[in-house]
């Protein structure tokens, strides 16, 4: 195989109460790469379309993703990658990650897949750390594994594969404003008071347990984040009334997607994902600004070989 054509998924990190951690993939949203081996050794992007990103391989999240494979490969050939963006970068749904790991996942395929799914989270967090500023991989390890992850450790990197339910519908709205995770992270406290610590991981813990154990009122229970959401919520217009519109309509749980501007609901059930939809479009059609919505279940198989 000398050219291959992936699907490489949104994703929501965080999940409330799972900050730089916790993460889950979603499924019908995210970018399209082509990616064909060259006699020329080397990554060379040549084409981009949907979002003015750059073509400079040592500039580009994808490409910095792809030389810190091929530097360990060493293989006999080079490869040209070709981006398809669908995920408006700072949307706060994994749109450097998806770039960063589609370029290792089908160089990896191209190459007979010698590198595993947490080697190759480790080649794109190199690739990640370009956009954020930092290694983290709690958008690359959903979009690489599927379904929901939790990344135990960085150092050694350890990513843990979590159940999903059967029933888990995500919801999410993106307003069309720009977030960029390096200064949602900025202006995060450096220091939290104990009891809000114990909150969180408690919340997080109960959160894995009810996803392993299909428990969807106690997920609902967990889905609080009490550290990072204050702070953040301040750069989302309308946060607050898109939370309480998403929970009167049944949602289980709202927060912020990554650091936003996207929000994510969870539902139990189609229907009720829906009808979260449009209770959070009602909020936003009172806004002067432009934003989008979208349902789907979660993507447990991740990447996706298109051709």
């Amino acid at each position: 195989m000398n050219e291959i054509k992936i699907f490489s998924p949104a994703t929501v990190a965080n999940v409330a109460c799972g900050f730089d951690v916790l993460g889950f993939c979603l499924d019908n949203v995210g970018d399209e790469m082509i990616v064909r081996k060259t006699a020329k050794k080397g990554i060379y992007i040549t084409k981009i379309e949907g979002f003015d990103l750059p073509f400079e391989t040592d500039k580009n999240v994808a490409g910095v993703s792809a030389l810190a494979l091929i530097e360990d490969a060493n293989p006999d050939c080079g490869f040209e990658i070709e981006i398809y963006k669908h995920i408006k970068p700072g949307s706060g749904i994994g749109s450097s990650a998806a770039s960063a790991a589609g370029s290792v996942f089908a160089i990896n395929e191209l190459l007979g897949r010698p590198y595993n799914k947490t080697q190759l989270t480790y080649f794109a967090m190199k690739g990640e750390a370009i956009a954020s500023k930092c290694e983290h991989a709690d958008n690359l390890a959903p979009a690489i594994f599927g379904g929901f992850t939790l990344v135990k450790s960085i150092s050694p990197l350890d990513v843990l594969e979590i159940p999903t339910p059967d029933d888990l519908y995500a919801t999410i709205i993106h307003p069309q404003i720009e977030v960029k995770t390096s200064e949602a992270r900025a202006i995060l406290p450096k220091e939290i008071p104990l009891q809000q610590a114990i909150t969180q991981w408690a919340n997080l813990g109960s959160l894995v347990h009810a996803l392993h154990t299909n428990d969807y009122n106690l997920i609902s229970k967990s889905l609080h984040d009490v550290i990072i959401e204050p702070y953040r919520s301040q750069l989302i217009p309308n946060f607050h009334d898109v939370k309480k519109a998403s929970l009167n309509a049944g949602a289980l749980g709202c927060g912020i997607s990554g650091s936003g501007p996207s929000i994510f609901s969870l539902s139990k059930g189609f229907e009720t994902a829906k009808k979260v939809e449009v209770a959070i479009k009602d909020i936003y059609k009172n806004t002067s600004i432009e934003f989008e919505t979208f349902v789907c279940k979660i993507n447990t198989l991740g990447m996706k070989i298109l051709s």
